[in-house]
């Protein structure tokens, strides 16, 4: 008989047995252990097990769905205003019988019952409460695009793409870096200094990165000590039973507004990349909203290729 229930203590080793079975893709870890999860869900400040909700054949987990809320702009807490659905998953053996359906009409009803006025499917950057390491790789960038079950469901469901993140790769362990006289100049004139942590490290920093193994990386001009860019690379060693190698995820890349367009952002990446080969990591995985051409042209020129992209949906307006 299959029932409906929100999340209980004694679910981990049944969410994980799922989560497993599900054919989910490169974007989604495969673990053991339920340790990922407990970190990057069940541990943070804010899960709420009423927005986990469960689909029942008797004591196996057979699907779930799980809802959570955006982040203020100032990064201090959330955003309960913004409703993220960040997970749907249904066995194989028991899809196209509405499950999917179901779940999230329950996940949209605790979202909107706690305030909620947006609704996303799709965790991205502020509205990515949960499966930070778990499902994107380096980070959340919405549903996949090779998952070719997510767009028909969503759009069925209610929602319509908003926003695309191309995912790209860059092998480390061969090929040459590419350069150019703009990147040798650049070059010249700046030196990397890493930390562990940002200065002022935010609420937001703390409950995602602060969790997960990553060094920060500065890119600064070595007369004036100016910062120009920044970028920070996230351990994927969870990735390595899915994508066959070790991999470093680079993130929030940002070039200080007067120096964009000169090849700083470029500069850094390729940099950063010399000195992550000396970890043996066989690839690294960066996103970059389509809509930011400039980090597009400075991962591109980095010598990434692009593999995937990442879609975020949202509910359509009832007519």
């Amino acid at each position: 008989m299959l029932s409906y229930r929100t999340f209980q203590n004694a679910d981990p080793p049944r969410i994980l047995q799922l989560w497993g079975d599900s054919g989910l893709g490169r974007a989604a870890i495969q673990s053991r252990s339920t340790e990922p999860f407990e970190i990057s869900n069940y541990a943070q400040p804010y899960f709420d097990p009423q927005g986990l909700i469960l689909a029942c054949d008797g004591d196996r987990v057979v699907g779930m769905a799980h809802g959570g809320f955006g982040t203020k702009a100032d990064q201090s807490g959330l955003d309960q205003s913004v409703g993220v659905i960040c997970a749907v998953v249904v066995h194989p053996e028991y899809r196209r019988r509405g499950i999917g359906r179901e779940l999230v009409s329950r996940v949209e009803e605790y979202l909107r019952q706690r305030g909620s006025e947006t609704l996303y499917a799709g965790p991205s950057l502020m509205n990515d409460p949960f499966y930070f390491g778990l499902y994107g790789g380096s980070r959340p960038s919405g549903f996949f695009e090779s998952d070719p079950l997510a767009m028909p469901f969503l759009t069925a469901v209610g929602y319509e793409a908003v926003e695309k993140h191309g995912i790209f790769i860059r092998e480390m362990l061969s090929g040459k870096d590419p350069t150019s006289a703009k990147v040798v100049m650049n070059r010249r004139q700046t030196y990397l200094e890493v930390s562990e942590k940002p200065q002022r490290p935010t609420w937001w920093w703390f409950t995602r990165f602060g969790r997960l193994d990553c060094l920060q990386y500065q890119l600064k001009f070595k007369k004036s000590q100016e910062t120009v860019a920044v970028l920070t690379a996230v351990g994927l060693d969870q990735y390595i039973p899915v994508w066959n190698q070790r991999a470093i995820g680079l993130v929030d890349l940002v070039v200080t507004a007067e120096y964009r367009g000169q090849g700083f952002g470029m500069t850094l990446l390729i940099e950063v990349i010399r000195q992550l080969r000396q970890d043996l990591a066989g690839c690294a995985e960066i996103h970059s909203p389509e809509t930011n051409e400039s980090a597009m042209r400075a991962v591109s020129g980095a010598g990434f290729e692009r593999v995937d992209t990442g879609i975020v949906y949202r509910r359509r307006e009832s007519p």
